[in-house]
């Protein structure tokens, strides 16, 4: 009896749909790994990190975001590619954090400001126009004093976090760095890139990518 019903054709019908099933899943884990590692080889996100969750230590943060930024976009100048906007970042990294010193010293606080290039892994973020899924990038990350406070994410290169980035778009900021598809993915220019995101998300726990 049981012989016949694994031979019978309804046995497999629900044999070759557990299939397709499987490999559309496959297919759609694949696309998910492949898109966040192209975007990853693409992007140099920034993560800044707080010196505590104070409302002064917080509002601090972002003067020193802005003066790291500032100096950043001028050294980011003519690069064409993440690993040129990292070379090019690299040797001022003291530079980097003295300008974050010097915004902290204006306020009066003289809270130690360290910067750093390394690979981080970064939760799905919103940001004001688009947005990026989770997974492992590389960084500038940049710590005040005991950095325990809240983070705030972003990307240095492109330079899609400038203030200005609002005025010209972000198809436009990154323009030459991130492809067509790219752009449409995290604008959500091609629809359900909620979706999208949460495959790659699903992806990376179930590969262990975190």
């Amino acid at each position: 009896m049981k012989s016949n019903l694994l031979s019978s054709p309804r046995f497999r019908r629900w044999e070759a749909a557990l299939m397709l099933a499987f490999g559309l899943v496959l297919t759609a884990g694949v696309w998910a790994g492949a898109s966040e590692a192209a975007l990853a080889d693409r992007v140099l996100r920034l993560h800044v990190v707080a010196n505590s969750d104070t409302e002064a230590d917080q509002a601090r943060k972002l003067l020193v975001r802005d003066a790291v930024l500032a100096r950043a976009s001028q050294l980011l100048e003519g690069a064409a590619g993440r690993r040129e906007a990292e070379a090019a970042l690299a040797p001022h990294l003291d530079e980097l954090a003295q300008a974050g010193a010097d915004a902290l010293a204006r306020t009066g606080n003289h809270d130690p400001v360290r910067v750093a290039l390394e690979d981080q892994w970064f939760p799905t973020r919103e940001y004001d126009g688009f947005s990026l899924p989770a997974g492992q990038y590389r960084a500038l990350r940049v710590t005040i004093g005991a950095g325990a406070g809240r983070n705030w994410w972003c990307v240095v290169f492109p330079p899609l976090c400038l203030a200005s980035v609002s005025e010209r778009g972000v198809e436009t900021a990154a323009q030459g760095v991130l492809s067509e598809d790219q752009v449409a993915l995290i604008t959500g220019q091609d629809g359900g890139y909620v979706l999208k995101f949460r495959l790659i998300e699903w992806w990376q726990e179930l590969t262990g990518g975190r």
